[in-house]
């Protein structure tokens, strides 16, 4: 069997890329991360530029590290006045979507969980879908999408949870 040599330099160039893009995303890179110790510098290494960053509580910023749309989890980073670590949450979790509450407006929502995977508008209903995928347990069980309704005035009316339809399109 023959290859050309250009063709299998550019194949194992574009596997070493995206094994690098993988090891960005890969959850073991959390496990060096160590809260009060590690440092911004820290989590732009292992996690990149941030999706947004968010003013916090005391001058703390926080870090949007979104895994949407394919991953099914978004992270959020807290960076203390003194440039060190002081949380890392990992937002997609039925605890932290049972503080979505009716009335609580978009940007509030925006902030606690991440940049959704799908926004869907239905001017008929004047309603907003956002969708995050997740899992029920840190990648345990099946895919779940949970969803948050907005009204017309950018405001939680309704939440809910339901399989995930992209494992039926699979099958």
């Amino acid at each position: 069997m023959r290859f050309k040599t250009g063709t299998v330099w550019r194949n194992a160039l574009l596997v070493l890329g995206l094994a690098g893009l993988l090891a960005a995303c890969d959850p073991q890179n959390i496990s060096e991360l160590e809260e009060g110790v590690s440092t911004e510098a820290d989590v732009r290494e292992r996690f990149g530029v941030p999706e947004a960053v968010w003013d916090g509580e005391d001058g703390a910023q926080i870090y949007e590290y979104n895994r949407q749309p394919m991953g099914h989890t978004n992270y959020m980073i807290t960076i203390g006045p003194d440039g060190k670590m002081a949380a890392l949450r990992q937002v997609l979790n039925p605890r932290t979507f049972a503080q979505v509450q009716p009335g609580m407006p978009m940007e509030a929502v925006r902030r606690m969980l991440g940049k959704p995977m799908k926004i869907t508008n239905y001017a008929l209903k004047r309603e907003t879908h956002y969708d995050w995928r997740y899992f029920e347990s840190p990648g345990v069980g099946e895919s779940q999408v949970f969803t948050v309704v907005f009204d017309s005035d950018l405001k939680v009316v309704r939440t809910g949870s339901m399989r995930d339809p992209d494992l039926d399109k699979s099958r």
